[in-house]
Parts: structure tokens; sequence; C-alpha cells
């Protein structure tokens, strides 16, 4: 049976259920807007390990295993893990993995990298192929700064359309029995690039890729925004999501009183983030928190909830190429 509906959408026979979600973030972000939907708060950036990197290897391995006992599972029971980050060659994910012992596929997505797992976990569980996986993604602040901007040790002021990475993880268990909200379809998104090069422009350069798959999600499944309580953007900030609400107008569609960012949705005004949150872990955390539980309240119950991803490198920056960017979707409802 063809699931394909539309040019890049899927509709799941079998949706597969989220049966729980866990996160981990950093003192900036446990001070922030979403304060009490975290399972743990770090005491500062390090927590105790000798680098960032191993920090963020740590974050991600605590949402794997603090999800899975949410769960009321043990890690044998689960088929495969998707996970990814931002590092080179996904570095943190991969020391988080050795430990976890449990069949693996990474995934770079940059900050799509989230909803590209649940994405693939979906697939696969609906498919029959697995009855329990884990998707998961993670970022921090310092080792990103390092790998794509400047070393923190030089303190170099950011512009007003600056965003701030994210210190986190999130991880998700997908299964094909239990109970909680479903993922019902899919959007797989293309590679959008309007030409911009300016790595602190983050919001500008992937709202393009966020308006081209919303717009084909409803398209394909045949729905208007108004189907969905909210719709929700990853990583793009107050600049990129003003722009995503302004280009789907201009297509006549008018997604203003019901859709948010989660990059919007974690700092406080006074926190200096500028813009908002980035990173893998800046969707990650708010769904594994503060969207979940509104789910499972009933406050929420039908999303959509996309991960926005920037695919530039340091190699390609350096180069003067122009930024590549992506957008997933997955329809997330309340049976």
């Amino acid at each position: 049976m063809n699931k394909k509906q539309g040019m890049q959408s899927v509709v799941f026979t079998n949706p597969p259920i989220i049966t729980s979600t866990a996160n981990i973030v950093g003192p900036m972000e446990g001070k922030g807007l979403l304060q009490g939907y975290f399972d743990y708060i770090m005491p500062d950036n390090l927590n105790g390990l000798a680098s960032w990197e191993q920090c963020e290897s740590y974050l991600m391995e605590y949402a794997i295993k603090r999800a899975i006992e949410k769960d009321n599972s043990t890690m044998e029971e689960v088929d495969c893990v998707f996970a990814g980050d931002l590092l080179n060659q996904l570095m943190s994910t991969h020391f988080a993995m050795k430990n976890l012992k449990r069949p693996f596929l990474g995934l770079y997505g940059a900050c799509s990298t989230m909803v590209e797992g649940m994405l693939l976990s979906a697939i696969l569980l609906d498919g029959g192929f697995f009855s329990k996986i884990v998707a998961a993604a993670s970022s921090h602040h310092d080792a990103a700064e390092r790998q794509y901007r400047f070393p923190n040790e030089m303190g170099v002021q950011r512009p007003p359309g600056a965003q701030w990475t994210v210190t986190g993880s999130g991880a998700v268990v997908v299964s094909t029995s239990g109970s909680g909200p479903r993922i019902t379809t899919g959007t797989i998104g293309k590679i959008v690039d309007y030409g911009i090069k300016d790595p602190n422009a983050m919001g500008p350069a992937m709202a393009p890729a966020a308006v081209d798959t919303i717009w084909q999600h409803l398209q394909d499944i045949g729905r208007t925004p108004a189907y969905y309580d909210m719709i929700f953007t990853g990583d793009l900030g107050s600049v990129g999501r003003d722009l995503v609400i302004q280009l789907l107008q201009e297509k006549g569609v008018d997604i203003s009183t019901n859709y948010q960012d989660c990059g919007c949705m974690v700092y406080k005004e006074n926190q200096d983030a500028h813009a908002g949150a980035s990173g893998c872990a800046s969707s990650a955390i708010v769904l594994c928190g503060y969207i979940y539980k509104k789910l499972l309240q009933d406050k929420l119950k039908k999303i959509l909830f996309l991960g926005t991803g920037s695919l530039h490198s340091t190699t390609s920056y350096q180069q003067k190429e122009s930024i590549p960017c992506i957008a997933h979707a997955v329809s997330i409802e309340m049976p």
C-alpha cells in the first residue's frame, strides 16, 4: 500500500504513539520562559565534565535514558535510536551512543534533526519494521560557538538579529502501542536557498524553507491552517517567525493566530538572547516539555510541528557559499 500523499507527504495507516519524552537544559535555559517544564537543569555548562563536548554527550545520554525510564521500558526494548547534533561528524551523539549500546542511525539535519528523527521513526514503526524507537537531538551553546563562530573567550559582540544556541537535549520514545499523542502525517522538506550568506542570520535563512514545507504540507494533505490548534517551527527566532507569517500571507495563507516558533519560547527578554533561541535542542526541549505536556492535558489536540535546519558548515562559510536550509514536518494529534 502506497502511503505517500501529494508531492512530499506521508499519511500513516497505524499512527505511531509518542509514549514518553524527556529533556535536560543548561542554567540559562532553566531561568527562561519554560521553568517547570524540564526534567533536569544543570548547575553550569560543564556539569562537572572536562569539556563542553563531553557535556553535550551527557545531555543526550541523560535525555534518552530518562525518556526510556518514563516510558517504563528498558534500553534493551529499544529497537533503534535516531539521533544527531551540530558538531563535527556528530561527535557528541556518537560518544553518547557508545555508552547506550543500542542500534543507532546518526542523523544530520542541523536544527531539523529532531523532527527528521521523529519522521523516520514513524515511517519504520508504521511499516511494521520495529515496535519502539527513540528520537533525540542535542546542542550546546559553547561547543557550537567554538565550531561555527568565534572562540568563546573572545567575547565577540553579536548582531541584534543573532540567536543563542540552546544548551540542552530532548528525546522522545515512539511506539506502536501505548497511550499518548500520535504522529499522523509527515512532510519531508527539500533544500531551499535564498542566497543568504550571513551565519548570524539564521531566522531569515531558514524561514523560506519553513514556508515551503508548511505550504506543501497543506497542499498534500488537503488541510487549512485552522485544522491545527497550533503550528510550531523549530528555531527561527523573532525575525524568522515574522518572515514566515509574511511570506505565507503572500501565498494567501494566514497562520498569524495559531503559529509560534520554539526559538521565541525559551528565553526571557532580559536574558540577552537577541532574536531568540536556536540549535537542535531549541525545538527538542520545547516539544519534550511544554508542548508534550499541553497535549497530554488536552490543551492542545492537533499540532503541526516543524524542525528547521540551516545546513551550512564551517567549510562552506569559509568558501563564501550561501546557506542551504530545510524544514521537515510532522502532525501530532491526540486520539
